[in-house]
């Protein structure tokens, strides 16, 4: 790929990555985030519910959870719908889930997150703050340079590498294996981890000398692009920010020790203009 090609095809991933941010229910349109108590949990928009959420019905219904941890859904009269239904009750599958079971009244939806012991709801409103008035979205100019095809060496079975999140849990991903690369004579080398395997992709959640600075503190991610002959590309003029950089409602993994590098990374998405926190 030569430069130009290049140039062109990262801009267009940008364009489309500013598309599924910005779309009606992309991370910009979450409003909440309440965990869940062991039993019953009313919703909707009175001041008497467990869970209180502007939008919704004065009591949209129950949420129940189960000492098994199943939940299940139970919608008041002409309240709600589920999956797009008409239906009163149903078992609220989560996002571990292909297609996690989705509950919604008006502009308001929200799905069944679990994060270690913790359950809770994903809420999102179509017109959300942070959707309406997003400022977009400020990177480095694309530079072939950070488009990098480093050494691949697949990890043997049953590797684990551990990261923190925003909301204080820790997560344990399976490392798909070893990205080793040069930049400026020096080595380095990051840990993908597997979180979509059939397209042959690998996750990377990584930090580095301007984060905290003019790119987003917690990590920025980015997915390795597989190649034939035992190389992966690493192109970091598409790395991004988690949904964290935009939202306190998301809970997003953070860099691990393991792939903090010491080096300036200046390629791919800077810190979001319009971020509070």
């Amino acid at each position: 790929m030569n430069d130009a090609s290049h140039i062109r095809a990262v801009e267009d991933w940008r364009r489309e990555r500013l598309a599924r941010l910005t779309a009606a229910d992309g991370w910009l349109t979450l409003v909440g985030l309440p965990w869940l108590e062991s039993g019953d949990n009313t919703i909707g928009s009175g001041a008497d519910n467990d869970i209180v959420v502007d939008g919704l019905p004065a009591r949209l219904g129950t949420v129940s959870l189960g000492d098994d941890g199943q939940v299940h859904m139970s919608l008041a009269d002409d309240a709600g719908r589920i999956n797009g239904r008409d239906v009163k009750h149903a078992l609220l599958l989560d996002d571990g889930h292909p297609q996690p079971t989705v509950v919604s009244a008006g502009d308001i939806s929200f799905f069944l997150v679990r994060r270690g012991d913790q359950v809770g709801l994903r809420i999102k409103n179509v017109h959300a703050a942070t959707r309406e008035q997003f400022l977009g979205l400020d990177c480095f100019p694309v530079d072939p340079s950070w488009r990098i095809e480093a050494e691949w060496r697949p990890a043997e079975g049953g590797q684990f590498l551990e990261m923190g999140t925003a909301i204080g849990t820790i997560e344990k991903h399976p490392i798909a294996g070893t990205a080793t690369f040069e930049r400026d004579g020096r080595r380095f080398e990051l840990l993908p981890v597997i979180e979509s395997p059939d397209d042959g992709s690998f996750f990377l959640v990584f930090a580095d000398q301007t984060s905290g600075k003019e790119t987003y503190g917690a990590a920025r991610f980015l997915y390795t692009e597989p190649l034939d002959d035992g190389h992966v590309v690493l192109d970091f003029n598409k790395a991004y920010n988690p949904p964290c950089a935009f939202t306190a409602f998301a809970t997003c993994p953070m860099a691990p020790p393991e792939n903090r590098l010491d080096i300036r990374v200046t390629a791919g998405e800077k810190t979001y203009r319009g971020s509070a926190h």
